[in-house]
């Protein structure tokens, strides 16, 4: 077995693909079968359109500033912004938590063991890491990691929201339950609405579990990678 194939089925087993089935129908889909799926996995839920923005990521990178003072985080021990990273102009747009302790110290978001699942995920996809973007609610590291708070959040989520009208994807990908609360403004729990497809400005947003549940939880990777597949089905149906 070449290198190549066996980095490749390690990809697969890492998020607890055991598989693959041999059914030609399993691998060829027609047009009214992936219309029939997207029909029945559809919800309700409806968020309001994209607004049409001139901006960029780098104007709201800027508006930011690097030195951010608009809540408490930046008194508590953050080391810099954590902005986001990727693709401009991604299909595919992963949105987080908050910065973790590898990630205020580099700057960039997912980048300690979780990030590197995320990595190994985006990739069994059929994607690699730079061509999504990955972003969190909170774009400073809460001390101790804890929870972001409400004011906080408050503080942060409208450049998050800027983000997403600037990228325009084709899907959103909160991770976990804060950021799938967050973005769909609801208690529900991750358990209720990973794998649900909802309208979100302009776009599709599908909740799954965050890879750091996973690390702690390696049974909930085939549920992640159920909903990849959705992912996956949306971005081929709309190339």
């Amino acid at each position: 077995m070449s290198r190549e194939l066996a980095d490749h089925l390690q990809y697969f087993a890492d998020i607890g693909v055991a598989g693959v089935s041999r059914d030609t129908k399993w691998r060829v889909r027609t047009a009214e079968s992936a219309g029939s799926e997207a029909s029945a996995l559809q919800t309700t839920a409806v968020v309001s359109g994209f607004s049409r923005t001139t901006e960029s990521l780098q104007d709201i990178t800027t508006d930011i500033g690097a030195a951010c003072t608009r809540c408490k985080l930046c008194t508590l021990g953050r080391s810099q912004i954590v902005f986001g990273v990727g693709n401009p102009r991604a299909r595919l747009m992963f949105v987080g938590e908050a910065p973790g302790e590898e990630e205020d110290k580099r700057g960039e978001p997912f980048v300690g063991r979780a990030g590197q699942l995320l990595t190994k995920i985006v990739e069994a996809i059929g994607l690699s890491r730079d061509q999504v973007y990955i972003a969190n609610v909170i774009k400073c590291r809460p001390p101790g990691n804890r929870n972001p708070e409400p004011d906080e959040v408050a503080a942060c989520e409208p450049f998050l929201f800027r983000q997403i009208d600037v990228i325009q994807p084709k899907v959103i990908v909160p991770l976990g339950k804060f950021a799938a609360q967050c973005l769909l403004k609801t208690v529900d729990p991750i358990t209720k609405l990973r794998g649900r497809q909802f309208d979100y400005r302009g776009t599709t947003l599908i909740p799954t579990f965050h890879p750091a549940y996973l690390l702690r939880n390696p049974s909930a990777k085939r549920e992640v990678w159920e909903d990849m597949k959705k992912v996956r089905d949306i971005l081929q149906a709309t190339t």
